[in-house]
């Protein structure tokens, strides 16, 4: 009897695919997002006025994302965050 290796499906990358999720809509009129191309969970997250956002939206011909739920999302800011707080408590 042979045994197989298994490998994961191969995903193919679409560089038409465009995609956005909302993160916040601050008071200021800017709307903070993340945008990618091909694969949702490769972003950049960029702020743009309301009416540049949505005219980069239809610009892009972008998939709207559901927002992000507790425990996702900016991985970055929620590390500084903990950073912050650790460093008052040793104060």
């Amino acid at each position: 009897m042979t045994q197989r290796e298994t490998h994961p499906p191969e995903t193919t990358f679409d560089a038409t695919r465009r995609y956005v999720r909302v993160c916040e809509q601050r008071p200021d009129g800017f709307i903070e997002f993340e945008f990618a191309i091909g694969d949702p969970a490769l972003c950049v997250e960029l702020m743009l006025k309301d009416k540049d956002f949505h005219e980069f939206c239809l610009t892009n011909d972008v998939i709207v994302l559901d927002a992000a739920e507790s425990g996702q999302g900016d991985w970055a800011a929620r590390l500084n965050k903990a950073s912050r707080q650790e460093s008052e408590g040793t104060v």
